[in-house]
């Protein structure tokens, strides 16, 4: 009888198991076979993770669109304010299960690509870049593709034991399905069988015909049973579930809403306001940035509308717990975890029976297409009912 595969705890402990256990993993190089279609590689080094997952919707799209087997990176988490103090490489498949993936597309782990194909068919020596001309100017020599540039392009490709040997640069092309054929024309898989990019190859926000796609995350065994867990123990049922985005690095980039030098369109925005620039309703300071009236106004609508017993609170800051507690006279119960690990608040966000997010955030916006993909019911503040501005809804 087979060994069981180790387990992690969903904590920080897990995250650095996780990723010490990813290259013992139960995949052997018999189980894997070299495709001839070639293969996509990218670092997911923009921004944090709502904004890598959205970038990974683009780039399994376009692996797509090559017929090229994407290599799914794990997941960069910034673990600076506490042990390790540095950047923690999860796999994917700690968050979410990777089969479903191939339901759309053929996918295999980075880290299985880099354990039993990389060493016979994209050995060292043979290992080249891809990446924009412009980017080129930004390195030493101005010749190479700077892979490998500071944080966190350098640590993740040496997570990866990844160096480059060669660069090819490119101009004239993007990730929009118009230059799908100049790919293909350019880059045949014959003479450049790994497409290795220092970023995604991909928009943000993800385009609105990849949202989609959302359907093939689906949560791991693990996640799902530790969520679970933390719902029936803590939230009786309905419970209201609220993002709050409020640090401060976030209240200086919604001042650039108040200074006129953002638009409607502005970082996840178009998932409230709609994608259309010619007729996207307007941004407010409020969707951006709720303070705590429009907080405390948009959950007592939603408890009062879902009858709810309990509301959850994910924040990045402060929780308003004890004022939402209060304007409910202690009859709703408040919960506030602050987990090590943010997916969880992702999962339990995701399963509660009304969900009010940030229109601007990506982190959000995974919990809004997540729930979509479901037909849960949610909303953002400054925005009751998604595509109406407060004038439609009265």
């Amino acid at each position: 009888m087979a060994a069981k595969p180790k387990r992690c705890e969903v904590s920080l402990v897990g995250l650095i198991c996780a990723a010490l256990l990813s290259v013992s993993g139960l995949t052997t190089a018999s189980d894997l076979t070299w495709d001839e279609n070639g293969y996509v590689l990218y670092c997911p080094c923009m921004g944090r993770f709502g904004n890598q997952a959205d970038h990974f919707l683009g780039s399994l799209a376009f692996a797509k669109a090559l017929n090229r087997t994407l290599a799914v990176p794990p997941w960069i988490i910034y673990w600076h304010h506490a042990p390790p103090y540095t950047n923690v490489h999860v796999p994917y498949s700690e968050y979410f299960k990777l089969e479903p993936l191939k339901q759309y597309h053929r996918v295999v782990s980075l880290e299985d690509f880099m354990a039993h194909l990389a060493p016979t068919h994209w050995p060292p020596g043979r290992r080249t870049a891809y990446c924009f001309e412009s980017a080129v100017q930004r390195s030493s020599d101005k010749k190479s593709c700077p892979m490998k540039d500071g944080n966190p392009f350098g640590p993740f490709w040496d997570h990866a034991g990844v160096d480059f040997d060669h660069s090819v640069p490119f101009g004239g092309l993007s990730f929009s399905s118009y230059y799908i054929p100049h790919w293909i024309k350019r880059f045949p898989p014959a003479e450049h069988p790994v497409l290795a990019m220092p970023g995604a190859p991909a928009q943000f926000p993800v385009l609105e015909e990849h949202i989609s796609l959302q359907r093939y995350v689906v949560w791991a065994d693990m996640m799902v049973e530790d969520g679970e867990k933390h719902i029936s123990a803590l939230l009786p049922r309905p419970y209201v579930g609220i993002h709050l985005r409020i640090g401060s690095d976030w209240q200086n980039a919604c001042k650039l809403l108040q200074s006129g030098d953002a638009g409607p369109h502005f970082m996840a925005s178009p998932q409230c306001v709609g994608y259309d620039r010619q007729t996207a309703l307007p941004l407010t300071l409020t969707m951006c940035l709720p303070d705590l009236t429009e907080i405390l106004r948009a959950v007592k609508l939603w408890v009062k509308k879902t009858k709810a017993q309990s509301v959850y609170i994910a924040t990045d800051s402060e929780s308003h717990s004890a004022d939402i507690e209060r304007a409910f006279r202690g009859k709703v119960k408040v919960v506030s975890l602050r987990p090590n690990v943010a997916q969880l608040d992702l999962y339990i966000l995701g399963q509660a029976d009304h969900f009010i997010g940030n229109c601007v955030s990506s982190f959000s916006a995974f919990v809004k297409r997540e729930r979509d993909v479901h037909d849960r019911p949610s909303s953002f503040f400054g925005m009751d009912y998604p595509g109406k501005t407060k004038k439609d809804e009265l």
